[in-house]
């Protein structure tokens, strides 16, 4: 019965985190003013305090930016926030439970902001929003908050989300209905979209790009509809219910500017691939952080140094262990698979590589070794000859008569390549009418080496998953606290800091 309690207890834990449950209503935290230094910084670039904001989230880069419009119609960069903790993948929520931080363009008005936040302080981003519900996601209060704590939430630290509150609430004190808030999977620049491009999820990420572009080139913010399962961005046009806006002239140079860069890098033998993460990332700075003076965690660090008391810890971090690794990346063939084929997990995408493409025992296989963070897989190599193959004595080795035929019509694979050729690639055309029939097989000393593949078959060379890759099973409860100034590290049982967002 005890038992049972128990498990009860920690499934409704499970269920509470992110869900951001109200403090006591007597916190004045919220009120807490702009740091001098971030006004000062204000003045410096021609904008007020109560100028309006937009923000802007990149996942893989760990980064949150705070952008303040200025007298001229235009938003200028005003800082540049690290973020503590994201969970998931890179790519959009779908449903609840993925663990996925959300990807899109969403709006966030007074009403979103809660003073009173389990998490310091916070605000609800607004997922799901037209897009997401377009698209079946499913999935509630996914937000941005204090501590470093994740399950689909952008953690930012308790400073750090007390200076961006500061900075929205002083926006809307000035008239400010609501801010934008655009959540990408990367900075969207033609290396990253050059590197990515045989991810599934690219087709989502370029309609992303799309309002990326007209803030880019314009520093004016997007309008935005969803027309036909589709984001669409442009002007006055698009937020009068227009479909198909007029693309400004600055944008259009952008993007094809950034088309020609991207082919140019492609032509150069850029390399498509694929990132995958345990759960999740954060920035280098609260990895070092983390790490610093033999596991102190923050006891050496001030993000805010304008602050004339700043916290010494991180708060609660969301599975450590998941961030020991860093992100991979799995080289990838093209064309790309089809979207929403993304597995949550490293080792459940690792997995989806190993049953898409058995592991050979042909001299051509090698095995990727782990380079620092990083561990490179490679599905398939280009278009090109066969190599030549070891035939093994176990195997039925081909006759005399075989070798002489393969001279003439091209030498015949051996049973288990081309098993393994034929389940690879697509099926080679039928024999020629005319190709000189085969003779029957027969027993004979094993041959040293087989003749190069013909054309029409292509060699694989597959890299099975590397040992150092974990698996990552779906965790119930967050890892969290132990991180106290001059505290050893410990990884403590879970409490409660999960929901399944």
């Amino acid at each position: 019965m005890v038992k049972r309690f128990v498990m009860l207890a920690g499934v409704s834990l499970a269920l509470a985190a992110c869900q951001d449950q109200q403090q006591s209503a007597s916190s004045t935290r919220h009120l807490s003013p702009i740091p001098p230094a971030t006004m000062a910084l204000m003045s410096a670039k021609g904008v007020s305090k109560s100028d309006p904001i937009l923000v802007r989230a990149y996942k893989k880069e760990s980064e949150m930016e705070v952008w303040k419009r200025g007298a001229d119609g235009q938003y200028a960069l005003l800082k540049t926030y690290p973020i503590c903790r994201w969970s998931g993948q890179l790519g959009p929520k779908a449903k609840e439970g993925d663990r996925q931080a959300p990807e899109g363009f969403y709006t966030v008005t007074p009403a979103q902001m809660n003073p009173n936040s389990a998490y310091y302080l916070s605000f609800d981003t607004g997922y799901p929003n037209a897009y997401d519900r377009a698209h079946g996601g499913t999935g509630s209060h996914l937000m941005v908050h204090g501590t470093c704590s994740s399950r689909g939430c952008f953690a930012m630290t308790d400073e750090a989300i007390a200076e961006i509150y500061a900075i929205a609430r002083e926006a809307f004190a000035g008239g400010q209905r609501g801010f934008q808030f655009q959540s990408y999977p990367f900075r969207m620049t033609a290396e990253n979209l050059a590197k990515h491009r045989a991810d599934p999820h690219m087709p989502f990420w370029r309609n992303l790009k799309e309002g990326s572009d007209h803030f880019e080139a314009l520093k004016e913010e997007p309008k935005v509809a969803v027309c036909a399962k589709r984001y669409v961005f442009g002007g006055a046009d698009v937020a009068q219910g227009n479909c198909s806006p007029r693309l400004d002239p600055a944008v259009a140079q952008k993007r094809e500017e950034d088309e020609k860069q991207i082919a140019a890098l492609v032509a150069k033998g850029a390399p498509a691939v694929r990132v995958v993460y345990d759960d999740g990332g954060q920035h280098q700075a609260f990895r070092e952080t983390m790490v610093a003076a033999g596991g102190d965690a923050g006891g050496n660090f001030s993000l805010f140094a304008s602050q004339p008391q700043p916290r010494r810890t991180l708060g609660d971090v969301s599975r450590p262990e998941a961030l020991a690794q860093g992100p991979r990346e799995i080289l990838m063939d093209e064309p790309a698979a089809k979207p929403g084929k993304q597995k949550p997990s490293t080792a459940l995408a690792l997995a989806a590589v190993d049953k898409a493409v058995p592991p050979s025992k042909s001299a051509a296989a090698k095995t990727a070794k782990p380079s620092g963070s990083a561990v490179a897989t490679r599905l398939s190599e280009p278009e090109k000859p066969a190599p030549v193959v070891a035939a093994s004595a176990a195997d039925d080795s081909p006759s005399l008569s075989q070798k002489i035929a393969g001279l003439f019509g091209g030498a015949r694979p051996a049973p288990k390549e081309a098993a393994q050729a034929q389940a690879a690639e697509p099926a080679a055309p039928p024999p020629s009418p005319a190709a000189a029939p085969v003779p029957p097989r027969r027993k004979g000393p094993a041959a040293s080496q087989a003749k190069p593949q013909p054309a029409s078959v292509r060699a694989v060379t597959v890299v099975p998953k590397p040992d150092a890759v974990p698996t990552m099973p779906e965790r119930r409860a967050e890892a969290s606290g132990g991180l106290i100034q001059g505290a050893p590290p410990v990884v403590p049982a879970a409490t409660g800091f999960a929901r399944a967002n």
